[in-house]
């Protein structure tokens, strides 16, 4: 039996409160599928969960790693996958919640991610980066794997040494690997739900309020203290919606309504993009949502979905 949910959607759709109310009901445990609520001391902003909205549920893949570290899908899925194995053990119910479309598919699919050796290959590739140029490293990447040369634009500077790393690691190019990865069978076979709404402006304006409300909760605190700790502004997770353009503000180049105006237009250009990513997953059931939809509608309908396709009897 695999007691497995999957909640996508894009920012601000409500997958946190019917990833609450289903494990309620389904004696589960959420496993959050977010590129950023990874990061400690980054709560308001990636609209990380607070305590009251986990409502007693257990929650993982939060606050496991520093704002300062790399983070990427091949950590996510080697630190994820063991935890919904284990809950899945115990005869629980892992309902893996998120809008982070690449981390959900490959922790799904059980990618088997090349290894990432310490053999100094990494190191001197970003070292002839920095002297060559990246034209010449897309040069080199062409030579040995003309598919994912076609594919990555040259400003993609961490995918293409990543590919050449691959080939010089290992002997196989990345296309190689990715078509061996993609001939497997999932490790997973979840039920998988899907929330959006039937009129785009509803969830426009809800990233719109959610925005306003984060200011309110002390954003701009929270970024004064990444910055004060050491943070660079310049890191991975400080360039995450919300933060790069608040910490621009800050640091005198806008003012903080111009830098609001700029998050809500991003959240709603990422939100377009994450529903576009969903959409071809074509074992989605969607739950779309009026504007006056009761949260209480929208769990009936998803217990609806999970009675009609659920092979593992969760709600026997």
């Amino acid at each position: 039996m695999n007691n497995l949910i999957c909640i996508a959607g894009p920012t601000a759709s409500g997958k946190t409160a019917l990833a609450v109310a289903l494990a309620k009901e389904l004696s589960g445990e959420v496993v959050s599928c977010d590129s950023m609520q990874v990061y400690r001391r980054m709560d308001i902003g990636t609209a990380k969960p607070t305590r009251e909205e986990m409502g007693g549920i257990p929650h993982h893949m939060l606050d496991v790693a520093e704002p300062d570290e790399d983070f990427s899908v091949s950590r996510y899925c080697a630190m994820a996958a063991p935890i919904v194995d284990d809950i899945l053990a115990r005869g629980k119910t892992a309902i893996i919640a998120g809008g982070t479309g690449l981390y959900m598919d490959a922790l799904i699919k059980g990618n088997d991610f090349a290894p990432f050796p310490s053999t100094g290959v990494r190191e001197e590739l970003e070292a002839r980066a920095d002297r060559e140029g990246m034209e010449a490293m897309m040069a080199f990447l062409a030579q040995v794997d003309p598919v994912t040369a076609q594919r990555l634009p040259i400003s993609d500077r961490k995918r293409i040494l990543r590919a050449l790393e691959i080939y010089l690691e290992t002997g196989e190019t990345m296309t190689e690997h990715d078509r061996k990865t993609q001939a497997l069978p999932p490790r997973y076979t979840p039920i998988w739900l899907g929330l959006d709404f039937s009129q785009r402006q509803t969830l426009y304006d809800r990233i719109n309020r959610r925005v306003g409300v984060m200011l309110e909760m002390g954003l701009l605190d929270e970024i004064r203290a990444l910055l004060s700790s050491g943070i660079p502004a310049g890191c991975t997770a400080m360039q995450a919606i919300g933060y790069k353009e608040f910490t621009a503000a800050l640091a005198g180049w806008e003012s903080i309504d111009s830098a609001a105006d700029r998050v809500r237009q991003a959240s709603r250009r990422y939100a377009k993009r994450q529903l576009t990513w969903f959409r071809r997953n074509k074992a989605i059931h969607w739950l779309i949502r009026g504007d006056d939809d009761p949260a209480e509608e929208i769990i009936g309908r998803a217990r609806q979905v999970l009675r009609e396709f659920d092979t593992g009897n969760l709600l026997a």
